[in-house]
C-alpha cells in the first residue's frame, strides 16, 4: 500500500509520526506521506518538524516516509504562491485540499491548485471534464478518497478522469489510526466507484510512478 496523504497530531490528525508509521507498516504499508493541513499561517512549522520526525523512520521501520503538506482552504488566488512556498521549504510533496462536497471549499480551488501543478489534488469533488484535462496536461493527480465524506463523489472523479485522461491515485487522508487500509481494501475502495480490474491496476501504478517522482526529488534535493 502507497499512501500520499495522511495527517499527524501536527495538524487535525491524532497521532504522532512515528507511530502512525508504525501502524501504517504493520498492516503492509510499502510508503506513506505526512501531509498536514497548511496555509500562510503554519507552513514553516509544519514542514520543519515533519522533516525532524522521519529522520529515521525509514531505516529502522523499513517503509518510505515522506513529508509534505495539504494546502487547506486558501483563497484561490494565492495557492499558486503557497505551493511555491511548500517547495521552497522542502515539501517533498504538495497536496492541494479540494472542493469537497462535505466542506465549504472556495469555488476556483480545484483549477487554481491544477494550474500551481500540485503533485495531488485531493477528494475534488464534482471536478469539472475542463479541469480534468488540464489535471492531465500538467501532470497533477486525482484523489480518489477512502474518506468517509470525502469519498462520496469519487465515482464522478473517476469518470470524469478517465474521460479526460487524467490519472487518479487512491489515498485514505488519514486523521486517525483507524483510517488505514490494506491494499486489498483498497480494491474494494476503488471498484466500488466503477472502476474495472485494469483501472484498479493503473490506479495503483500511479502511486508507484508519484512514489519514484518523489525518490527522485529528494535525490536531487539531496545533491544540491
Amino acid at each position: 500500500m502507497i499512501d500520499l496523504h495522511t495527517h499527524t497530531l501536527f495538524s487535525d490528525g491524532e497521532l504522532i509520526p512515528s507511530e502512525l508509521a508504525q501502524r501504517a507498516k504493520e498492516i503492509g504499508y510499502r510508503a506513506i506521506a505526512f501531509t498536514d493541513h497548511v496555509d500562510f499561517s503554519n507552513v514553516e512549522f509544519v514542514i520543519n518538524s515533519l522533516q525532524k520526525a522521519v529522520e529515521g523512520l525509514e531505516q529502522y521501520l523499513g517503509l518510505y516516509v515522506f513529508y509534505g503538506v495539504e494546502i487547506t482552504h486558501v483563497p484561490p488566488q494565492l495557492i499558486k504562491e503557497m505551493t511555491l512556498k511548500a517547495r521552497n521549504l522542502g515539501a517533498q510533496l504538495v497536496v492541494v485540499h479540494g472542493e469537497s462536497p462535505v466542506e465549504p471549499v472556495k469555488k476556483g480551488t480545484n483549477l487554481a491548485a491544477i494550474e500551481a501543478k500540485c503533485d495531488i489534488l485531493a477528494h475534488p469533488g464534482l471536478i469539472s471534464y475542463q479541469e480534468a484535462l488540464l489535471a492531465k496536461q500538467n501532470d497533477v493527480m486525482l484523489e480518489i478518497s477512502a474518506r468517509h465524506g470525502h469519498s462520496f463523489t469519487n465515482g464522478h472523479v473517476f469518470k470524469t478522469a478517465k474521460k479526460a485522461s487524467a490519472k487518479c491515485i487512491l489515498n485514505t487522508d488519514t486523521h486517525s489510526p483507524y483510517n488505514l487500509i490494506t491494499k486489498e481494501f483498497a480494491a474494494v475502495v476503488l471498484k466500488g466507484c466503477s472502476m474495472d480490474d485494469v483501472d484498479v491496476k493503473e490506479t495503483f501504478a500511479n502511486a508507484e510512478n508519484m512514489l519514484e517522482r518523489i525518490l527522485k526529488r529528494r535525490y536531487d534535493a539531496k545533491k544540491t
